[in-house]
C-alpha cells in the first residue's frame, strides 16, 4: 500500500517491486520460501485490482498524458508504458486518447519539447538556430520523433508560425 500511495503503478510493475523486496529478504534470510512469496504477491495484486487500487488502463492514460505534456513522442510513450508492463491493447487505447488533446499528438509534443529545450524557432537568434540545426534534429530524433515531425518544428519561421500551425491542426 505504501508504494501505491507514493507512485502510480501498473499491476506488473507492482509485481516487480514486491518481487525485488522478496529477493532482498531472501538474501538475508535463506529460509524464505520463494514459491509461497510468489503466491502472496499474486494474491496481493489480485486483491488490489479487485479493490480498484490498481488499474492498468487508468495508469496508462495518466502516464501517457503526463509524458505527452512533457514533450515525449507517441513512440517514446508506448515504450515507457510497455516497460511498465502494460499490455499492447491498453497502450494503444491510451495513445488514442492523446488525440483528444491534439489531432497530431507528435507535432504538438515536438513543439512542447522544442519550447522546453529552446530548440529551433525557440532559439534566441537566427544565427544560433542555423548553427545548431543538426543538434536540434538529433535531440528530437532521440526523443522518438519522426524526421518529418522534427523538420516541421525546426523549419517553422518563428514561434508564432509554429503556434499557428498547431492551432490550424486543432481546428
Amino acid at each position: 500500500m505504501f508504494y501505491l500511495q507514493r507512485f502510480s503503478a501498473s499491476s506488473e510493475r507492482l509485481r516487480r517491486v514486491l518481487w525485488r523486496r522478496v529477493e532482498r529478504s531472501a538474501r538475508i534470510h535463506p529460509d524464505v520460501d520463494r514459491a509461497a512469496a510468489a503466491a502472496w504477491i499474486d494474491a496481493i495484486v489480485e486483491k488490489f485490482e479487485r479493490l480498484g487500487l490498481l488499474d492498468d488502463a487508468k495508469h496508462a492514460e495518466t502516464k501517457a498524458g503526463a509524458l505527452f505534456r512533457r514533450g515525449d513522442s507517441r513512440r517514446a510513450i508506448a515504450a515507457r508504458l510497455r516497460a511498465d508492463g502494460v499490455d499492447r491493447d491498453t497502450v494503444d487505447t491510451a495513445l488514442e486518447a492523446l488525440e483528444e488533446h491534439a489531432p497530431d499528438p507528435d507535432l504538438a509534443a515536438a513543439a512542447t519539447l522544442a519550447r522546453r529545450k529552446r530548440l529551433g524557432p525557440y532559439r534566441s537568434c537566427a544565427a544560433a538556430r542555423a548553427e545548431h540545426r543538426q543538434r536540434d534534429m538529433a535531440a528530437l530524433a532521440r526523443k522518438g520523433f519522426a524526421p518529418s515531425v522534427a523538420l516541421a518544428v525546426l523549419d517553422a519561421e518563428d514561434v508564432a508560425a509554429l503556434e499557428a500551425q498547431l492551432a490550424e491542426d486543432q481546428a
